[in-house]
C-alpha cells in the first residue's frame, strides 16, 4: 500500500498530512536489518519525545540509538537545521525592529530555535545599519548554566567595528524563565549608556526563555527609557560614588571587579573625624606631632 511507504504517502497525501514518524522515516531513508525506517523513527521519537528533544541531543547521543550511525545522525541534524534557517529567513522580513513588539518577535524567530533549549547562557548581538536593516548577528560568548560574562566595552566595540547604528542585545536563561534579574537590568542600562556615547542606539534587550510566552523584552518593560533608574537602588559607598555603568561593568567584567573608591586609611593625616572636620591626627610613626588628646 502506498500509505505504508513514507515517500509514496507524501507524494499522494502531501507532507502536511503525514505523521511525524513517516516524515522522520523519509529523512532516515533506510532502516537496518530487522527494522524499517519508520520503526527506527518511532524509536527515535520514543527516546527524545519530540523534535525539540532530538534537536537538543548531540550527534554522539543520537548515535547511541541502535540502528543510527554517523550518516543517519548527520541527516537528522541537517533536517533540523534547515527548519531553523527557515525561521531566520522569516525574521529578516520583519518591518520595524525599533518597535519592541516587532523586535521581540524578530529575536524569537531568529535566535529562539537556537537558544531556548540551550544548557548554558549565550550572549548575542543583532546589528542594524542606519535604515534598521540587519547587518549581521554575533555571538559574543558562552558561559555556564548560571551566567555569562558580559562587558559593555566589548559590545560597543563590536557595534563600532560593524558600523552599526542600532543593536539588539540577546541572551537566554537555561532555567527556562525569561524574568529579567537585577544584573540583566543593570547590564541593559550600562550598554545603553555606553552605546549612546558613540551615537549607537540600543533598541532592545531580549531574554530567551523556554517557550515564546517566556521571552521578555526589556524595552517593553520600560528599562530602556532615558533616566530610568535601577530596579534596586543601592546606597552610596563610603568615600565616593560609583556610577551604575561602572558598577555593572565591574560585575560583568572578565578582569574581576573594579575596586570601589575608599576614604583615607586609618591613621592617615587627612582621615575624616567625627564632627565633619578634617585635621591631622597624631600617629605612632610621627613622634613630631604634638599630643592633642587633652584638647
Amino acid at each position: 500500500m502506498p500509505d505504508d511507504r513514507p515517500r509514496e504517502a507524501l507524494l499522494s497525501l502531501g507532507s502536511e498530512n503525514l505523521p511525524l514518524s513517516k516524515l522522520l522515516a523519509i529523512v532516515l531513508h533506510t532502516g537496518r536489518r530487522g527494522i524499517n525506517a519508520e520503526d527506527l523513527a518511532r524509536r527515535l521519537l520514543g527516546t527524545y519525545s519530540s523534535l525539540r528533544g532530538i534537536d537538543s541531543a548531540s550527534v554522539s547521543e543520537i548515535r547511541t540509538i541502535s540502528g543510527i550511525g554517523p550518516a543517519k545522525a548527520a541527516q537528522i541534524k541537517a533536517a533540523l537545521e534547515i527548519g531553523k534557517r527557515l525561521c531566520r529567513e522569516e525574521a529578516r522580513s520583519l518591518p520595524d525592529p525599533s518597535d519592541p513588539r516587532w523586535a521581540l518577535r524578530y529575536v524569537m524567530d531568529f535566535y529562539g530555535p537556537y537558544l531556548r533549549d540551550a544548557a548554558v547562557e549565550s550572549l548575542c548581538l543583532i546589528l542594524f545599519n542606519g535604515r534598521r536593516a540587519p547587518i549581521r548577528a554575533v555571538e559574543l560568548g558562552r558561559g555556564n548554566a548560571s551566567g555569562v560574562i558580559a562587558d559593555p566595552t566589548l559590545i560597543v566595540r563590536e557595534a563600532v567595528r560593524s558600523a552599526a547604528s542600532f543593536l539588539i542585545l540577546v541572551h537566554n536563561h537555561p532555567s527556562g524563565t525569561g524574568e529579567p534579574s537585577d544584573d540583566d537590568a543593570a547590564l541593559t542600562i550600562a550598554v545603553r549608556d555606553a552605546c549612546a556615547l558613540f551615537g549607537i542606539r540600543l533598541l532592545d534587550h531580549v531574554i530567551i526563555g523556554r517557550n515564546r510566552k517566556d521571552c521578555r523584552s526589556l524595552a517593553l518593560e520600560g528599562l530602556l527609557q532615558v533616566g530610568q533608574p535601577r530596579r534596586r537602588r543601592k546606597r552610596m559607598p563610603p568615600g565616593g560614588f560609583v556610577s551604575p555603568a561602572l558598577e555593572s561593568r565591574s560585575r560583568h567584567s572578565p578582569c574581576g571587579p573594579v575596586p570601589k573608591p575608599q576614604g583615607p586609611p586609618a591613621g592617615h593625616p587627612l582621615r575624616k573625624v567625627s564632627g565633619g572636620s578634617h585635621r591631622p591626627l597624631r600617629t605612632e610613626t610621627d613622634p613630631t606631632q604634638p599630643d592633642r588628646s587633652s584638647e
